[in-house]
C-alpha cells in the first residue's frame, strides 16, 4: 500500500488525518445503511449490516492482533484489542473491567442513533448486528469469549444506548 503524503506528516497532522478518516468511516457506514434502507427497507438494511459487520469485525480483530502484537487471550486480550478498534474511538465505547471475569462495553450516546432521530428517522434495531459483530471480533481474539447484550436500541434508557457483557465460557 502506498501511503503517499502520510509518509511525511508530523504527529499532529497525522492525528488530524486520523480524525478525518474515522469520521468518514462512520459517514460511509451511515450512508450505506440509509441507501439500503431506502431501497429495500429497514429490515433488509439491518440484515445486511449484520452480515457485513459480522465478517469485517473478525477480520479487523485478526489484523489488530497481528499488527499490534497482542499476545494476550481472554478478556485481557479483548480489552487490548478494543483499544485499537476504530469504533471504540468513533462511537466512544466505554470499555471497563468488572472484576477479573467480566468486561463491559457501554455506549452512553450512539452517534448513529442520535443522527437518525435528529433527521426524523426512528432508531433501528442494532442488537443482532452488534451481537454478530462483537462475537466475530471477540472470537478472533479468543473463541472462548461469550458475548451478551444487556440492552440495545431501540429499547434503552435516555442516558445509555447499549451495554454488552463479555465473559469466558466455563
Amino acid at each position: 500500500m502506498n501511503i503517499g503524503i502520510l509518509e511525511h506528516m508530523e504527529a499532529p497532522e497525522l492525528r488530524e488525518y486520523l480524525r478525518f478518516l474515522l469520521w468518514h468511516y462512520r459517514v460511509v457506514d451511515g450512508f450505506w445503511f440509509l441507501c439500503v434502507e431506502k431501497e429495500y427497507g429497514r429490515k433488509a438494511a439491518e440484515h445486511f449490516d449484520e452480515v457485513v459487520w459480522g465478517k469485517i469485525a473478525g477480520m479487523s480483530a485478526k489484523d489488530l492482533v497481528k499488527r499490534f502484537n497482542i499476545k494476550e487471550r481472554g478478556l485481557r486480550g479483548l480489552e487490548k484489542a478494543f483499544q485499537y478498534l476504530p469504533w471504540t474511538m468513533i462511537v466512544g465505547y466505554h470499555v471497563s473491567k468488572n472484576g477479573e471475569d467480566e468486561l463491559l462495553v457501554t455506549v452512553p450516546e450512539c452517534p448513529t442513533q442520535v443522527a437518525r432521530v435528529k433527521h426524523g428517522l426512528p432508531e433501528f434495531h442494532c442488537q443482532d448486528m452488534h451481537q454478530t459483530e462483537f462475537e466475530s471480533f471477540a472470537h478472533a481474539v479468543d473463541p472462548n469469549i461469550k458475548v451478551e447484550c444487556l440492552l440495545a436500541p431501540p429499547d434503552h434508557p435516555p442516558d445509555l444506548f447499549c451495554k454488552w457483557r463479555f465473559t469466558l465460557k466455563k
